[in-house]
């Protein structure tokens, strides 16, 4: 078993500890949506990422003249969401359903950005060099931004943020903290690729920078939906009526 799948392992373990925790803490009400959606709703999340996640991964690759097959972390959250997004207006499902995700995505990107760290160069995942003293030499002699470790610092931030919201019950996270997932991940995602030496294809923006362009404008349509929305009674009552 290589280091990568070591820490994808415990990246899952510990993101569904985390899930189920926060289930029964906070998120049970929001979970409700999900379960009323029916199993073609996991079906349309599963295969949604499965695609995304390859297509992107696997066409970015090519793009900066490597062979092969790879995944995308930022190609399986559009992908997912596009799907989902599909399901919900077939099936007349309305509001946000991705709450209940929200701690375990930010998790498995916390952790498994690790894996892909001390995977080296085989992983694809690392920066282009750097003269600054936090550079890191993945074997090839050359020091490099670890933007892996970026990318998990910056979800540590916002998981440690979801956290609080949840225990607070605050009132709009509860309505759009999915959507402030996508948008922070995407925006901080987008910076970050800068530092990456994958293949530009317009100016000096690549494939991955244009999803998360695309994950922005999704995050913020869809926040500026939900707060013009009215509230639903069992938010307030949530916000409310139980103790902390």
């Amino acid at each position: 078993m290589n280091v990568h799948t070591r820490f994808d392992i415990a990246a899952a373990i510990t993101a569904g500890l985390l899930t189920a925790v926060c289930y029964f803490w906070r998120l049970r009400p929001a979970a409700k949506k999900i379960e009323h959606a029916g199993a073609g709703y996991a079906v349309a999340l599963v295969s949604g990422a499965a695609v995304g996640g390859y297509l992107a991964g696997t066409l970015n690759l090519w793009l900066s003249g490597e062979p092969g097959t790879a995944r995308s972390i930022i190609g399986a959250l559009a992908g997912a969401i596009t799907a989902i997004e599909v399901y919900k207006r077939a099936y007349g499902i309305s509001g946000s359903t991705g709450l209940a995700f929200v701690p375990g995505f930010a998790t498995t990107v916390v952790i498994g950005r690790w894996g892909c760290f001390f995977s080296g160069l085989t992983d694809h995942t690392h920066g282009v060099a750097t003269e600054l003293p936090w550079g890191h030499n993945f074997g090839d002699g050359i020091s490099r931004h670890p933007v892996q470790l970026y990318e998990s610092a910056a979800m540590t931030v916002f998981l440690v943020y979801a956290l609080v919201m949840l225990a607070r019950r605050d009132n709009f996270f509860m309505r759009t903290g999915f959507y402030q997932m996508v948008l922070w991940y995407a925006s901080q995602r987008f910076c970050w690729e800068f530092f990456k030496p994958y293949g530009a294809i317009v100016g000096p923006l690549n494939l991955f920078q244009f999803v998360c362009l695309g994950l922005i404008a999704y995050s913020v349509t869809m926040m500026r939906r939900s707060a013009a929305a009215p509230v639903p009674p069992e938010t307030t009552k949530n916000q409310r009526g139980r103790p902390g």
